[in-house]
């Protein structure tokens, strides 16, 4: 009679272990936004791979932005390219404006929006006005020629490091919000 309970108490508290290692591995396998991929890895297949992709974006004679990439995967059906090692060079009026490079990308090839990210160090752009901004993810909106994230950015530059949460930025008129928990502090100017 006593086995049986013990037995019983065993299976039960086996149970119940089991039952929060399973809630552990569920609630702690988020991997943060620092890692954030911006495409989903899957087993779906490409309708073509291109090695040195290259895709420039122009209005009229004038090219606004170049991608390049190690290695592109296309999509056709979703108007979509997954990129590996890309490099994105943005022009404006005066020429170069600005390169940023990113671990991965997606580009929609229909609407030009792309989405950046980088796995372990930030994204650093470099503004025409002398600011540097660096985050982890990056999300370009063609139609209104704006940079967008919801993660961890730092804008340095002119004397001051801003810190915050989420970024909106108009490129065309190099202004930048950062949109939560913002702090700014005068460093020296370098």
């Amino acid at each position: 009679m006593w086995e049986r309970w013990i037995r019983r108490g065993l299976l039960a508290l086996s149970v119940v272990l089991a039952a929060f290692l399973g809630y552990l591995l569920v609630t702690r396998s988020n991997p943060g936004s620092s890692s954030r991929s911006v495409a989903p890895v899957g087993t779906e297949s490409a309708d073509a791979r291109i090695q040195d992709f290259t895709f420039t974006q122009t209005k009229g004679d004038l090219v606004q932005w170049k991608v390049q990439a190690e290695q592109a995967r296309l999509f056709e059906k979703e108007s979509r390219a997954i990129l590996n090692n890309v490099q994105i060079t943005m022009y404006g009026a005066q020429g170069k404006e600005l390169t940023l490079s990113g671990d991965e990308g997606t580009l929609d090839t229909q609407t030009k929006n792309f989405q950046l990210s980088n796995r372990t160090t930030p994204i650093v752009v470099e503004t025409q006005s002398g600011y540097t901004i660096q985050t982890n993810h990056l999300v370009w909106t063609d139609a209104r020629h704006e940079i967008q994230t919801p993660d961890h950015v730092t804008i340095n530059g002119h004397g001051l490091q801003v810190t915050g949460r989420g970024l909106l930025g108009k490129m065309d008129t190099e202004e930048f919000q950062v949109l939560d928990d913002v702090r700014v502090d005068v460093v020296p100017a370098s």
